[in-house]
């Protein structure tokens, strides 16, 4: 066993250095050959894309995504993926989605777990290994993905895996550094993965009734392994976070708003228009602040506090010059010198500066 350890992982290591240069080039190419197809599709979501899990419906700038994962609703690979093209999608330049609100027309689940199968082949594949070892495998995993040759060569090693996991997570940071607002319109129990997936949302708004949300995945002998371990502490406290993953048992809605797992209860029949008013109302927000705040919440929050500043001193670097931010701030001084008194201590002013999203007379530069 030492021996097939090693060697797995001796190989994966020497096609890393061998294949890099190789990788870039065609990583390089395809780029090229790629553009006027990015530069096509950069307008707009493309809904012609056949997808087979995410079924899209447009609300002006708003997106709907509806969550189909069977009979059981249930996350695997194949929805994983589609939720990672989605991404991409939203992240070309001109793309005009200010937010995306996830949702399901189960009557019972909005994401009842992962597919175990999933798990339980992925987990069967993997030989018994140490902490260490289990390390190695992570960061290995985490480096060649993305690399077609390595990828391939991995494919039937314990990194492959290792790919998938470390790919999910990095589709679920990814909503956490867009400019776009991600709701998590939960129209029924969320367990596990379903669960993970609501926490990498900005916000979480739940309908009432007899749903549950929680991580139960101690009770299958395994940890979460979605996020659950760092997200959900997060939100509702370390030793909380702890003694619920412990045993496993999740919570209803009322208790899940009550320790700020979710942001809003609701009538179910009233979730989706609470999701789209909530859209709408932050998307108004100028994009490359929406950005900028949520990089800084979500990942300076664990750092240390110098780590954290200077990623905020840097997110304000970014944004005090651009466009928006100076016809909004020399629209601010030109109205307090015109009216003598500060617009944001002005109650009509700074009502309709919330309602619209940026301050009034100033509007038109609420570009992105």
């Amino acid at each position: 066993m030492k021996i097939f350890k090693s060697a797995v992982l001796s190989a994966v290591t020497m096609s890393l250095a061998a294949c890099t240069s190789y990788s870039q080039s065609l990583n390089t190419s395809h780029s090229k050959a790629n553009v006027s197809q990015i530069k096509k599709g950069s307008e707009m979501i493309n809904n012609e894309i056949e997808r087979k899990h995410i079924r899209l419906e447009n609300h002006g700038n708003v997106l709907i995504a509806h969550l189909d994962g069977g009979p059981y609703q249930l996350m695997g690979l194949d929805m994983a993926e589609e939720l990672s093209e989605l991404l991409d999608d939203l992240e070309k330049k001109h793309t005009p989605v200010e937010a995306v609100i996830f949702t399901a027309d189960h009557p019972d689940y909005f994401i009842a777990h992962a597919d175990v199968r999933w798990l339980q082949e992925g987990g069967a594949t993997i030989p018994k290994l140490g902490l260490k070892t289990s390390s190695m495998v992570a960061r290995t995993a985490k480096s060649i993905r993305g690399v077609p040759v390595l990828e391939q060569l991995a494919e039937f090693t314990p990194l492959d895996g290792g790919m998938q996991l470390d790919k999910l997570h990095e589709t679920f940071l990814r909503m956490n550094r867009s400019g776009v607002i991600f709701i998590a319109a939960l129209n029924g129990s969320a367990m596990g993965l379903g669960s993970e997936f609501a926490q990498a949302c900005d916000i979480r708004i739940m309908a009432d009734g007899n749903y549950v949300i929680g991580q139960p995945e101690i009770l299958l002998g395994i940890n979460p392994g979605g996020g659950g371990t760092q997200r959900l502490t997060r939100l509702v406290g370390t030793h909380r976070a702890l003694m619920m993953m412990l045993e496993g048992k999740p919570v209803s809605p009322k208790v899940a708003l009550e320790i700020g797992y979710v942001d809003e209860v609701v009538p179910k029949d009233q979730l989706i228009d609470k999701a789209l008013e909530r859209a709408i109302y932050l998307s108004k927000r100028p994009k490359t602040a929406r950005a900028a705040i949520k990089r800084a919440a979500y990942f300076g929050s664990s750092e240390t506090l110098e780590e954290g500043l200077h990623r905020e001193r840097t997110e304000f670097i970014h944004t005090a010059p651009t466009e928006t931010a100076q016809k909004l701030m020399k629209g601010y001084l030109d109205q307090t010198d015109q009216h003598k008194k500060l617009p944001f201590y002005d109650t009509e002013v700074f009502q309709e500066t919330l309602k619209t999203g940026s301050l009034p007379l100033a509007s038109e530069g609420n570009k992105k």
